[in-house]
C-alpha cells in the first residue's frame, strides 16, 4: 500500500493481492479515521458481492473469482461498535463489458486499486436497527 495525504484527503494505492476492505479498514483504524467517504477504481478478483433481502433480513451473496474491472467503488466510513466500519457498494465489469454491482463484502486487488478517502469530522456512527436488521447510520443532530 502507498498513500499521500493532503489535509483530510488521502490518495491510497492498493497493490496486487491486497484485500480491499481489510486494507482500507486497517488504514482508517491506524489513522483514527472514524467518518469519511471513499471512492475508487481498479481491477479486482475474488469478489464477494451481496444484495440485502429485507424480508429475510439477510444478504444474498455472490462470488466472482475471475478478474473484473472495478468501474466504481462508493463507500462511507462510520464507527460501528467502536471501530471504523466501511459500507461500500461497487460496480464491476468483465471482459465482455457485462456489469454487476452490489454491496461489497471483500475483494482482492488483481492489478491496481486506486482510492480517494475524504476524512469527515462528524460524530456519526452505526447502530443496529432491529426493524431493518442492519447497523444503520445515527447522525449527531
Amino acid at each position: 500500500m502507498q498513500f499521500e495525504r493532503d489535509n483530510d484527503t488521502y490518495i491510497i494505492y492498493l497493490e496486487k493481492d491486497d484485500r480491499i476492505m481489510h486494507s482500507l479498514t486497517q488504514f482508517c483504524k491506524d489513522r483514527k479515521i472514524n467518518n469519511g467517504k471513499i471512492s475508487g477504481i481498479g481491477a479486482i478478483k475474488e469478489i464477494e458481492l451481496g444484495a440485502y433481502d429485507l424480508n429475510h433480513k439477510k444478504y444474498i451473496s455472490h462470488y466472482f473469482e475471475d478478474i473484473w474491472e472495478l468501474t466504481s467503488f462508493q463507500g462511507n466510513v462510520q464507527l460501528k461498535d467502536g471501530d471504523p466500519f466501511i459500507h461500500a457498494h461497487i460496480n464491476i465489469s468483465n471482459h465482455d463489458l457485462d456489469p454487476k454491482g452490489g454491496h461489497l463484502f471483500e475483494a482482492t486487488v488483481a492489478v491496481v486499486g486506486e482510492f480517494v478517502l475524504n476524512k469527515i469530522n462528524t460524530m456519526g456512527k452505526r447502530v443496529l436497527n432491529p426493524d431493518i436488521g442492519l447497523a444503520c447510520m445515527v447522525l449527531d443532530k
